[in-house]
């Protein structure tokens, strides 16, 4: 669950700080307030693309901080997460103060947060989208992953028999541009991570004096002046075991003596030694600088992303390795072909077979999601085809399947095409509906709705509104709505305003109490000129809304009780 989350100099955000609860969390503003500013925020914290057009202007950072619950719950040690962004498009990202890597992000991404962003309505429209969603669904990952792993080595291996078909002039000028290339990577010699350690160190150089200074004041306050922390604390332990003599309450806070003390301790020795282990010299300096701009060019010749160089070093010397073999040698490359599309084909119709078996249980339980969201007797089928299994030009990545989600909202008339035949409302519900899917297979997770209310309104965002309340008993669930019925339904309200201060828009965010939230109800159903009547309605919706939400809730759990 996500518990707090602060952004810093992120586009429109100056600073903003919220503390989010559990179950349903709405957030309601005008438009262009910076609603969807706090979702991107999110999801740069699980992995997303950075880029410096997204700092505030004016400023050199932009940061996104967040407290999540860690992997044993509420009562586990929780995981704090920070994402930074420089003005020179530089990201640097930590769990826990530990540096790690954008991939890192994405991994604790999928685990702790669901994030459904406006363009994922659009994402549904192309079909070439929609095996994915049913792999997702059927957690065919791993599988896919073996069928591209092997699509790549059948790749690999037909490449390199058709480069020894080239004639000698060709093959000696394709010999001599790979040894170009590969000298100049070899020469530098990255190594995964580089670039991301040598950052780091090169703000520890260039703030040398600064971190010196800063970690000996730190020392002295903690262990090494008259008034250090540490001697102090010692008078506090001792008054503390007296007063557990009198009073048992105060025996956890002394027997957490032999926790704090330790950590403490070491934090001193550690400031102790810090400015030390500093080779502040401007050699080391200008070493490192170096370095890192001989990675930053490579990374801009062959990246984007280092990893990306690495891979290109090991293709550019599998091909050069290639061509160099003797023409003798083109049967036992011919062989390799025919064994690698035989292991391809095989994982791949696997892959297929699997398929078909998610496809059909995906179908049954969309179907009933969409049910529950004023679609009933809404058809839906899965429609793959298998024919690419017999032309090697046809096969991919992804196996040897095309696939396309069919849909007919309307009884009496034959599946269609989803691209051709959904609306826009229908698009938000069906998204809901997988959204609502992948939840119930791995429930506890924080869900993030950005305008999933998108084309509806009425009686359709009242049921729209009682499944993210239902969905918020299992997850927490995060939502930017501008619908009264769906805002009306939240355990919490948060007010997102943007206003003009000293030429400059800032935005804020607020919980808004029972009173503030009435009034912002009101004006999302009547606009600005908020009347008596409108309070009064408001005052209803939020009322009845959540004794519906408490029925339903109560129901569902008696529903699940008895399949059990």
């Amino acid at each position: 669950m996500l518990r707090f989350l602060k952004v810093r100099h992120l586009a429109v955000i100056e600073q903003v700080e919220v503390e989010f609860g559990p179950g349903f969390n709405v957030l309601t503003g005008e438009t262009g307030a910076g609603k969807s500013i706090l979702v991107e925020g999110i999801g740069l914290l699980v992995g997303g693309r950075a880029s410096s057009d997204l700092i505030r202007t004016g400023e050199d950072v932009a940061s996104v901080q967040a407290v999540f619950d860690g992997p044993d719950g509420p009562g586990g040690e929780p995981l704090i997460v920070r994402r930074e962004i420089t003005s020179q498009g530089r990201s640097r990202a930590f769990i826990n103060d530990d540096v790690v890597t954008t991939a890192a992000l994405k991994e604790m991404g999928r685990r702790l947060v669901g994030l459904h962003g406006q363009h994922e309505h659009q994402q549904l429209l192309d079909p070439a989208s929609h095996l994915a969603v049913v792999d997702a669904f059927g957690s065919l990952g791993p599988a896919r992953e073996a069928v591209g792993a092997a699509w790549q080595q059948w790749r690999e291996a037909q490449g390199a028999l058709d480069r020894t078909k080239m004639d000698a002039r060709e093959r000696a000028a394709r010999i001599e541009l790979l040894s170009f290339q590969l000298d100049e990577i070899e020469k530098v010699g990255p190594r995964a991570g580089e670039d991301e350690a040598l950052a780091a160190e090169r703000q520890v150089l260039a703030n040398a004096d600064r971190l010196t200074r800063l970690s000996g004041e730190a020392y002295a306050a903690l262990y090494d002046s008259d008034e250090a922390a540490l001697a102090s604390l010692g008078v506090v332990w001792k008054r503390l075991a007296e007063l557990s003599e009198l009073d048992p309450r105060f025996a956890p806070y002394v027997d957490a003596r032999d926790t704090i003390k330790p950590q403490l301790e070491d934090l001193a020795y550690f400031l102790r030694s810090y400015a030390g282990d500093i080779d502040a010299s401007p050699e080391r300096l200008q070493n490192v600088e170096d370095r890192l701009a001989a990675v930053e060019r490579l990374k801009r010749k062959h990246g984007p992303a280092l990893d990306d160089v690495i891979d290109k070093e090991a293709a550019l010397r599998a091909e050069r390795d290639a061509l160099m073999l003797p023409e003798g040698q083109a049967g036992a490359l011919e062989e390799r072909v025919t064994s690698a599309a035989a292991a391809y084909l095989d994982k791949a119709r696997a892959l297929s077979r699997a398929r078909r078996a998610a496809a059909a249980e995906f179908s049954k339980r969309l179907v009933d999601a969409l049910g529950e969201l004023a679609m009933a007797r809404t058809r839906c089928e899965v429609r793959l085809d298998s024919a690419a299994a017999d032309d090697p030009s046809r096969w991919t990545a992804t196996g040897i399947d095309s696939g396309e989600i069919y849909l007919s909202p309307n009884p009496g008339e034959d599946p269609k095409p989803l691209a051709r035949i959904a609306s826009g409302g229908e698009l938000s519900r069906i998204m809901l509906a997988l959204k609502t899917i992948a939840s119930a297979d791995a429930p506890g997770r924080t869900l993030i709705f950005d305008e999933v209310d998108a084309g509806i309104g009425g009686a359709v965002a009242d049921v729209v509104g009682a499944k993210l309340k239902a969905l918020a008993g299992r997850d927490q669930v995060l939502c930017i709505t501008h619908l009264p019925q769906i805002a009306a339904r939240a355990d919490r309200q948060f007010a997102i305003t943007k206003t003009v201060r000293g030429a400059r828009t800032v935005t804020a965010v607020t919980e808004l109490d029972a009173e503030a939230r009435k009034q912002e109800l009101a004006r999302m159903i009547g606009g600005d000129s908020v009347t008596p009547q409108l309070l009064q309605s408001a005052q209803e919706m939020i009322a009845s809304r959540q004794a519906k939400g408490e029925q339903t809730a109560k129901g569902e759990s008696e529903s699940r009780k008895r399949k059990r």
